[in-house]
Parts: C-alpha cells; structure tokens; sequence
C-alpha cells in the first residue's frame, strides 16, 4: 500500500505537504495540490479512514450551501437531502451553514460572500449561469476552497464536480414522450423559468434538437419564461394561449408548473397535452386530474446529499471526484406511477 512517504518523494515535496493536502489541512499551491492528488491517484494510495475521521474531528470543517428558496417545492426534497447528510456528517464534527435564497443571481452573489466571510472550507450550490457566480467560484477554488454544484451547473467556472441531472437528455426524453402522448400535427409551446440557468436552457436545447432531427410534426411556436414562479406562469401561460389559439402542447422546464396548469384550466382548453418535472404533490394532483400526461423525475435528495459526501471526501483524504459530472436517474412517472 501506498505511503505519505512514497507520494512526497515523486512529488519532490516534505512530507508535511502531501498530508496537507490529502487531509485538507492548511494552504498548499493549487498546482502543487493537483500533482501530489494525481500521485496518490496513480499509487491507488488509501487513507486510513479512523485516522480521517479523528482528523476531520479535529479540524471542525465547516460547509456552506446556497439553494434556490424553500417555497420551491422541488427544493424543499433536495434540502431534506442535506439535512439527512447534515446530521450524518456533525459526527465528524462538520457544520453547515445554509442558505436558501431567492431566484435572483445578485442574492445568489451576496449569499456567497456571507459564506465566504465565515470561513467556508468548501460550497455546495445551485448557480445561476452568471459571470458574478462565476468569479466567485473561480476566486474561492484560487483559495483552495472547492466548490461542487448541484441540481443546475455553471460555464467557465472552476468548480470541482457537478451533481444533477442531464439536462440535455431529460429534454430529448420530453421531446420523445411528447411523440408517443400525441397524433398529428403539434404546435408546442415551451414555458421555463430562466435563461440563466442552465438546467432549464439544457431541457429546452435537448428537447428542440430531437424534435427538429426526429419529430417534424412537431413545432415549437414560443418560448416564455416565468421565474419560477406560479403567479408568473398564470399570466404569461393564459397569454401564450390567447396568442396561439391551436397550441395543442405545453412543455414546463421548470417550476410554476401548478400556475401555468391553472392557466390552461382557466383558458377551458382540454386538449392540451403537458409534460413537466419532478414529483411534488401539486404535479402529482395534476397528474390524476389528467392535465400533466407526464413527468420526468431528477433525485433530489440525491442532489442534495452526494455534493456534500463529494466535498466532505475532498477535504479529509484528499479523494478528488472520481468524475466531473454525478448525473442522476431519469425517472418518469405517469398517473399510474406517480405516488
């Protein structure tokens, strides 16, 4: 079995700087970080995991996690995710500090220097695809601080790992139930929550590129985008009806699913065909009302417990994630299935 001792001499470096690193203690150079992990890595070495407990007890880790707003019932499964991991991890001695914030990326941005300034050992979030989150994920791993995402990802950011699910195939997966769920001619309509995430962007772009490759009797007339929010989905889905009058499709990428369903209810249309996402009790209603035909599910608690496993290894044996991308099941559920 590999030692401390055989990584520091192929690194070249004391062996005070291979334990730094491997459990996580004190400031190394991140380049000297990446070589002496890749090391380990090629000398198959294992930490004694009783010795990584006492040390992990010892160094008292603290966590941060910025979710989207509790009022968000997806959300709500993916905390309970943490907070499962939560008491898990305070037997070594690990606090976390949490924050739900609002769908906005400037609250997402404050959010992230509150952590930040309580002396975060590592961050857990869902980011708004926004140059400020960015930066701040590339300025806290510059400090040797990791940073994995979840349930949504980031562009040109240094974050270690990604725990979620594919968004792009979940769309190619919408884009194929709607086939089987209908006969003819389809007019789509596409309702999301934001284009700055990129869980929702992903879903659309999955699902428009089999449509246009596969399913020519389908057409998208409209994108429109709600927040997240179900009073915003009320208004803006009565309207997206009024204006296409033989939309006989509705695809919810995201959350306000219930007010654009109320929508469709309010319009008296009842040969509109809806897939949407995630199994909260509103869809599940929905579903055996007969408005949603389909859902497609993503693991939350999953979402919300891995990230916190992946950090929580990192930071006491120096166990880089073993992938870049953690994806998640893709579920779906029908009214037959959906309790």
């Amino acid at each position: 079995m590999a030692t401390i001792k055989e990584i520091a001499e192929r690194a070249g470096v004391s062996r005070g700087t291979v334990d730094r690193v491997l459990n996580g203690r004190g400031s190394v150079n991140a380049a000297t970080a990446a070589l002496v992990r890749d090391i380990a890595r090629q000398l198959d070495y294992r930490p004694n995991r009783a010795g990584m407990a006492l040390a992990a007890q010892r160094r008292n880790l603290k966590l941060g996690v910025i979710l989207f707003d509790q009022g968000n019932p997806f959300f709500e499964d993916v905390w309970k995710g943490v907070s499962e991991k939560e008491t898990e991890l305070a037997g070594y001695n690990c606090t976390l500090l949490k924050k739900s914030v609002a769908f906005s990326a400037q609250a997402q941005a404050q959010a992230m220097d509150e952590l930040d300034s309580q002396g975060i050992d590592g961050l857990v979030i869902s980011p708004f695809d926004d140059g400020r989150i960015a930066d701040r994920i590339n300025r806290l791993a510059q400090r040797n601080v990791p940073v994995i995402t979840a349930n949504t990802d980031i562009h040109n950011s240094r974050r270690l790992a990604f725990v979620g699910s594919d968004f792009y195939r979940c769309g190619q997966t919408a884009a194929g139930l709607l086939r089987l769920i209908t006969h003819g001619p389809v007019q789509a309509g596409i309702v999301t929550g934001s284009s700055q995430v990129l869980c929702h962007t992903g879903r659309i772009q999955g699902f428009c590129d089999r449509i246009a490759s596969c399913y020519p009797q389908i057409r998208v007339m409209e994108t429109i985008e709600n927040g997240d929010d179900d009073f915003e989905s009320y208004d803006k889905t009565l309207a997206l009806l009024a204006r296409h009058p033989r939309l006989n499709a509705l695809y919810f990428t995201a959350a306000g699913v219930y007010g654009g369903c109320r929508a469709i209810q309010a319009s008296g249309r009842h040969d509109i065909r809806v897939i949407a996402y995630d199994k909260i009790p509103s869809t599940a209603q929905l579903m055996e009302q007969d408005i949603i035909s389909a859902v497609i599910c993503q693991q939350p608690k999953v979402q919300g417990s891995r990230p916190l496993q992946l950090l929580f290894d990192y930071l006491t044996a120096g166990e880089a994630p073993e992938r870049e991308c953690y994806y998640t099941a893709v579920d779906v559920r029908i009214r037959e299935n959906i309790r």
